[in-house]
């Protein structure tokens, strides 16, 4: 798990959502939707870290599954935040892109661990 493309990927989405926040905060966009995009992009990762570390199958699921939710959140925060002109349409398509393989990935992990438990 330490190694895992998930894992990386998860971390470089998370410091580009920091990059991206740090660049809207320079422009002057809202505090709390700068905020509410911090938390959740850099909580996928967070989540996928913390699995290592889970207290058995069904705690390491939670873990991944709750990961999921918090890229659906982004993506949420990011359409937003490009529908109220608050970041560049290139700024958007290239996190919608992270976004949508982060999700991929983490159904996929998430299908596959949960069929492991029948």
């Amino acid at each position: 798990m330490a190694d895992s493309i998930l894992r990386k990927k998860s971390k470089a989405f998370a410091k580009d959502i920091v990059f991206l926040c740090r660049k809207m905060k320079q422009n002057g966009v809202e505090g709390a939707l700068i905020n509410q995009l911090l938390r959740c992009g850099t909580s996928v990762g967070a989540n996928i870290h913390e699995a290592q570390y889970a207290q058995g199958t069904k705690d390491f699921i939670s873990k991944f599954e709750i990961a999921l939710k918090e890229c659906n959140e982004s993506e949420y925060w990011l359409e937003l935040l490009y529908e109220t002109d608050s970041i560049s349409e290139m700024d958007f398509k290239k996190f919608q892109k992270e976004c949508i393989e982060l999700r991929r990935m983490l159904v996929s992990t998430v299908t596959t661990l949960k069929n492991k438990q029948i």
